[in-house]
């Protein structure tokens, strides 16, 4: 089975190393390829938004399940999946990726403090990178015009960090236009990889509960937890209706 059907969004039935694989092979072949990392957040979101799920479903070569959630919504609906594939984990090896192979990369999003930290980090730990954009999530203009001037660059890979659905409307744009990147919607991966924000630590990622400690570290994510049991809810109605 190549893909998982989870309340509507196709997941990718691959574990780590064959998202490696595939997307190495996309890369030197500079194929367009937009890769969307998807937790339970934006499965709900996509329910209620028909926009946003078609860009899930029409515009996208890759999803990946970031958020143990997926996983076990897979496996309760009997079509298991191999492992949880992080954004952020994806994002950092394609970024020693881009270091080794001298890649042209485009990044945006984010605060402009937590850019500019991400630029410094690049400068002093991954000068094989030819950082060809750098821009905050603060822009004025449409997406249509950012789309267009991260075309300009012309980027082997691009990173936006704009919080969904957002980022996914701009990559949906260049995928449209196709770009020859790869391209991917990170999150909050900018403020972890600039060291503004820490990451769970490893004994939470490995009982799969850093959800609860970005709950801990951050109170005010507790409206956006409640997504979380609606999300089980609705899987469990989806399995009783097939």
């Amino acid at each position: 089975m190549d893909k998982v059907n989870v309340l509507g969004v196709n997941f990718d039935n691959k574990n780590f190393k064959q998202f490696q694989e595939a997307f190495l092979k996309r890369i030197d072949h500079h194929q367009s390829t937009f890769v969307v990392t998807a937790n339970p957040e934006i499965v709900m979101a996509a329910n209620e938004n028909p926009l946003f799920m078609k860009i899930l479903k029409e515009d996208t070569d890759y999803i990946t399940a970031d958020g143990i959630g997926i996983i076990k919504a897979a496996k309760i609906l009997k079509t298991p999946l191999p492992e949880r594939v992080t954004g952020y984990d994806l994002f950092t090896w394609l970024m020693k990726l881009a270091d080794e192979k001298g890649l042209r990369v485009y990044l945006i999003g984010a605060k402009p403090q937590v850019i500019h930290a991400v630029q410094e980090k690049v400068a002093h730990s991954y000068s094989g990178i030819n950082l060809v954009g750098a821009e905050d999530g603060y822009f004025k203009e449409d997406l249509e015009m950012v789309a267009r001037r991260i075309r300009r660059a012309k980027p082997d890979l691009v990173f936006a960090a704009l919080g969904f659905p957002k980022q996914e409307q701009l990559l949906s744009i260049l995928r449209k236009e196709n770009v020859p990147a790869l391209m991917m919607g990170v999150g909050g991966s900018f403020d972890v990889f600039s060291g503004m924000s820490k990451r769970a630590p490893q004994i939470f990622q490995n009982l799969h509960l850093e959800w609860f400690y970005r709950l801990l570290k951050e109170p005010s994510r507790i409206g956006r937890m409640m997504v979380l049991p609606k999300f089980v809810i609705k899987v469990k109605k989806s399995k009783r209706g097939k």
